[in-house]
């Protein structure tokens, strides 16, 4: 199994910033990380150009830009074959779900809001470098290239991102659904290890499948690891109540979900 080679000092950085006080705030904190690599950029358009000439390891926008939203940024990221591998981080003050919840969909290794702990920045360039050289030392007891992952959401772009996140886990054998409907279709066909679920999606959405799955299906017991967004506590009482393995949230980080494998799977 190989080591990781990249450090946080090692990250090539593009970061769409147009306001001048905040570049300064914010290139202290990397600086003092050890960040020296790093493009800015004033508007999306710019940065996308210059992306396509040199692609960096990151890219972290404000969500309020000149030209486009950072939600438009990573979306245009993700729609672009060349571009859509990129981490993505985002750091506003926005706490609308209107902008928020795009991004997450899209697939985000963090969202940072304005103050941050530059703990939180510490954190989730960690993230980063999971996401980009994964170590998978928690997995190595896990016969992964048997292992059989039914991953279902409504999202082209959240399939691609968790699909990415578990290819660099090493697990290549995966299966997509986009609704309950048809991933209860799909487990008709053939017997799954994991399922990795969205909570909200149209037609039969995470709760009930993960419900259905427990009382009507022919794997009750098969391990359901739900990702989402969802921050109302009644809701994730009765998604917990419905029979998941584990939650994740939007946002996830690597880490996180690769220690959630291992503990569901060894259960």
């Amino acid at each position: 199994m190989s080591e990781r080679t990249m450090g946080i000092s090692d990250l090539a950085v593009t970061f769409i910033e147009p306001s001048s006080t905040q570049r300064r705030v914010i290139s202290g904190h990397l600086n003092r990380l050890g960040l020296s690599k790093i493009d800015w950029f004033n508007d999306g358009e710019s940065a996308l150009k210059d992306m396509h000439q040199y692609q960096p390891d990151l890219v972290v926008s404000a969500m309020h830009l000149p030209d486009m939203s950072g939600t438009e940024l990573v979306q245009q990221m993700r729609a672009d074959e060349t571009l859509e591998h990129i981490p993505f981080m985002v750091i506003s003050s926005e706490h609308s779900d209107t902008f928020l919840e795009p991004a997450r969909q899209a697939g985000v290794v963090a969202i940072l809001s304005k103050p941050f702990d530059p703990e939180d920045l510490k954190k989730a360039l960690y993230s980063t470098l999971e996401f980009i050289e994964p170590d998978n030392a928690t997995l190595a007891d896990v016969d992964l290239d048997d292992l059989l992952v039914l991953v279902v959401d409504d999202s082209l772009t959240a399939r691609k991102h968790i699909c990415r996140v578990l290819n660099n886990l090493g697990i290549e054998n995966i299966v997509q659904a986009v609704n309950g409907h048809e991933a209860l279709e799909c487990m008709a066909h053939q017997l799954f290890d994991l399922i990795v679920t969205d909570y909200n999606m149209p037609e039969m959405d995470g709760q009930e499948l993960t419900r259905y799955v427990r009382e009507k299906g022919l794997q009750k017991s098969i391990p359901i690891l739900m990702v989402t967004s969802e921050a109302s506590s009644s809701h994730l009482a009765g998604i917990k109540q419905a029979g998941v393995s584990a939650l994740c949230d939007k946002p996830f980080e690597p880490g996180e979900v690769k220690s959630l494998i291992r503990r569901i799977l060894s259960e």
